[in-house]
């Protein structure tokens, strides 16, 4: 009997362009997180209506169904480094015209629709650039532990930084959480520019390749790797989840719960300190169980979280369910992206991480709608519950994946702990 086990064990080096890189991220995101507590919020000042406040967050995830495809390959034709701080550079300038408008008094939930659409319009570059930018910076075998160092950075920044600061800034002003976070998108923009430049590692394309040529290589990758597919499938039902609990959160815990804007606040921070812990042990689980099977577990503890937040009308129990979500939401997110960026063929990482992202994206902007409804018809908690159904259902679409007979593309996937006999 062998084992085939490879998944990476080796940190990543911090020279080479992954040190800014990882700064450049976690600078961002600590601005992102202002940005995405201070919204709905703002939103919810501005009107009553449950499906309204959903809709601003169903706008932040609508371009990857319109833009995403056309996104990832972009993100393999261009300079990945330049098109990152370049993109990052018009968010910084286009939000810090919103937090002008908002300071000014202008502020409407058709102003939040079209921020929120633009800055995803954007993000569908930048979000595949990173992707096939981070295996260029350090060793493959390390992939594994630069996701989970990046998206443990940014959770540190994201959460337990900028989470307790948002009810600070709104004090001195509505319009504070957005100018800090176009700030920080200038600055990371400057720290990714300065990354080394670096020769393109594609092949030329053949003449007369076109966009729509180049999409389809991908989306048909894609389709025929089957953990690859497992795993978006079930992505996306966890989306759909997401963006329905996502998109109420305020209402749950400000009218369901009477916690008021602290509790919003500590709320976040919990599911971000969840996030920190998942980061530490994401690799452990992985090395243990395989990268699908991993998913599974996953998925299991995040819907009896689910059901904890949606049930219990107590602050503690929201604290508890949502600092488990955000550890087995981290878990999953570093394992599903190493295995995304493990098994996709270098030339077309922008494109199969593009594929992945718009099938799986697709999920959050019909959760989000399908929330405000639920909020409306059957209360805030509602849309807790929807989501802990949707989870238990990718879950079940796993399993098949998770089956040690699932073919081996690469001996270095990580997809699954495969037993041979010889």
């Amino acid at each position: 009997m062998a084992t085939v086990t490879a998944v990476s064990r080796s940190a990543p080096e911090w020279r080479g362009g992954f040190g800014r890189l990882w700064t450049a991220a976690v600078v961002s995101r600590f601005g992102d997180a202002l940005r995405a507590a201070a919204l709905p919020l703002l939103a919810a000042r501005l009107t009553d209506d449950a499906f309204a406040i959903a809709a601003v967050t169903a706008c932040g995830y609508a371009p990857w169904l319109l833009f995403g495809l056309l996104g990832g390959a972009v993100a393999d034709r261009v300079d990945q480094r330049r098109a990152m701080w370049t993109v990052d550079a018009a968010r910084g300038l286009l939000v810090a015209g919103f937090a002008l408008a908002v300071g000014l008094g202008h502020a409407s939930i058709p102003l939040l629709l079209v921020l929120a659409f633009a800055l995803t319009t954007l993000q569908t570059v930048f979000d595949n650039a990173s992707t096939a930018l981070l295996p260029s910076l350090v060793d493959r075998e390390t992939l594994g532990g630069a996701n989970a160092r990046l998206m443990t950075g940014q959770q540190v920044a994201g959460g337990l930084l900028a989470g307790p600061c948002v009810p600070l800034l709104l004090v001195g002003g509505a319009f504070l959480p957005f100018a800090a976070d176009a700030g920080t998108y200038l600055l990371a923009a400057a720290l990714v520019a300065s990354l080394p430049a670096r020769p393109p590692g594609r092949q030329p394309r053949p003449a007369g390749s076109t966009l729509r040529a180049e999409i389809g290589e991908g989306l048909r990758f894609l389709w025929r790797d089957r953990p690859l597919r497992a795993v978006c499938a079930a992505t996306l039902l966890c989306n759909i989840g997401m963006g329905a609990l996502i998109a109420t959160l305020v209402l749950h815990v400000t009218r369901w719960l009477h916690a008021g804007t602290a509790g919003y606040a500590a709320g976040l921070t919990a599911y971000s300190a969840g996030s920190i812990a998942g980061g530490l042990v994401a690799q452990r689980i992985a090395r243990r169980a395989g990268r699908v099977r991993a998913l599974l577990f996953v998925g299991a503890v995040q819907t009896a979280a689910l059901l904890l937040i949606g049930c219990a009308r107590y602050l503690p129990a929201l604290l508890a369910g949502m600092l488990l979500l955000g550890a087995m939401s981290m878990v999953w997110n570093v394992n599903q992206v190493t295995l995304m960026q493990r098994r996709s063929p270098g030339p077309m990482a922008g494109r199969v991480a593009s594929a992945f992202r718009t099938a799986s994206a697709s999920g959050a902007p019909l959760g989000a709608l399908l929330g405000g409804a639920v909020a409306g018809a059957y209360g805030p908690n509602g849309p807790a519950l929807l989501a802990a159904g949707t989870f238990a259902l990718a879950v079940f679409s796993l399993i098949p994946a998770g089956k040690p007979d699932v073919s081996v593309v690469a001996p270095h996937d990580g997809a699954t702990r495969r037993h041979l006999t010889p």
